[in-house]
């Protein structure tokens, strides 16, 4: 269903596009769901190794991976660390959502990389890691096999989400969207295009329910209204977004940093001209479920989603949020 600035208003107050039963409803309200999630309850830890509730006993890890099916993921890491080292643990490896699909999708362990002698020292020996190095993640099935290829420099965020996404997979095992939501944004894959259509606030609805749209954003260019567009080119060609936002009718003209032409339609450049158009406009499905906009952690990606998902379908939204997010609304 195509909502746009006029229907918007007489669609909400007449109930109908936003009647999805309880879950809905709760939604609906303005009460803040909690404040923050949980907080962690763990020790203080060293800061290169972040907010993971880490294991240290290797081989009580492997034992529960072989009685749970989930993959071990195994940090070796330098600790007390260098700045890198550091940079890591407040980063990467404090990222919430990161966090706690590690917690809940793997079996984290810590190997302290410069320690000599002891269970680390031969831990590192038996996977021929080097000592004193800067962080690496391997990930091993219960027979302390790697899953998938060992990988040095993995130190972002959205780089280790995609090692571990491609981990579960490689183990027959579910990716969680949350888990999705941060994989997909390596900036080594994301491409822009503004598309124009009669209204925005549609263009953010249709656009962002596309497989391989990763953020949409309500613009101007040229003088036109226009939803801004990053995608995922390892998942969808310009050319297939194309043919997909024309479906739904929201590519009147396309807009490239190349400024090359679509086929048949219309073509402009992307260029600093463009303007974002007010945060009133962003968004603007998710008006009439405010405790979804209020959870902590909320991504690009997630809210992308959930706007272009939530009126017409509140459980295909849902599964976009972290466990941990979702409890907030139940």
């Amino acid at each position: 269903m195509e909502i746009t600035k006029r229907s918007y208003l007489v669609l909400a107050a007449a109930g109908v596009a936003f009647t999805a039963g309880a879950v809905l409803a709760q939604l609906q309200q303005t009460k803040q769901p909690a404040q923050q999630m949980a907080k962690r309850a763990t020790p203080s830890q060293p800061v290169e190794v972040g907010t993971v509730n880490w294991r240290r006993d290797f081989d009580a890890a492997l034992a529960d991976s072989r009685l749970t099916k989930k993959p071990v993921f195994v940090l070796f890491q330098e600790v007390p660390g260098c700045s890198g080292c550091q940079k890591f643990g407040k980063t990467v490896l404090s990222n919430p959502l990161l966090v706690e699909a590690i917690e809940s999708e793997f079996i984290p362990v810590l190997v302290y990389n410069n320690r000599s002698g002891g269970k680390d020292s031969d831990i590192l020996k038996k996977y021929r890691e080097p000592s004193w190095n800067y962080q690496v993640v391997r990930f091993l099935n219960p027979d302390g096999k790697d899953i998938i290829p060992r990988k040095d420099r993995v130190w972002t965020t959205e780089a280790l989400a995609g090692r571990m996404a491609s981990a579960l997979k490689m183990s027959k095992r579910n990716v969680p969207k949350y888990l999705t939501s941060l994989a997909v944004n390596n900036p080594r894959n994301i491409a822009k295009a503004a598309f124009a259509m009669s209204c925005f606030w549609t263009g953010e609805y249709q656009l962002g329910n596309i497989d391989g749209v990763v953020e949409t954003e309500a613009g101007w260019l040229d003088g036109r209204e226009v939803t801004l567009v990053h995608y995922n080119k390892s998942q969808i060609s310009l050319e297939q977004l194309t043919a997909q936002a024309e479906k739904v009718r929201c590519a009147q003209k396309v807009y490239t940093q190349e400024g090359k032409s679509q086929g048949r339609l219309q073509a402009g450049k992307l260029d600093s001209s463009y303007r974002t158009a007010s945060q009133s406009d962003q968004k603007r499905q998710l008006r009439q479920l405010p405790r979804l906009t209020k959870l902590p952690h909320l991504n690009e990606t997630q809210l992308t989603k959930l706007n272009a998902l939530a009126p017409r379908d509140i459980k295909a939204a849902l599964q976009w949020l972290s466990p941990k997010q979702r409890q907030l609304i139940q």
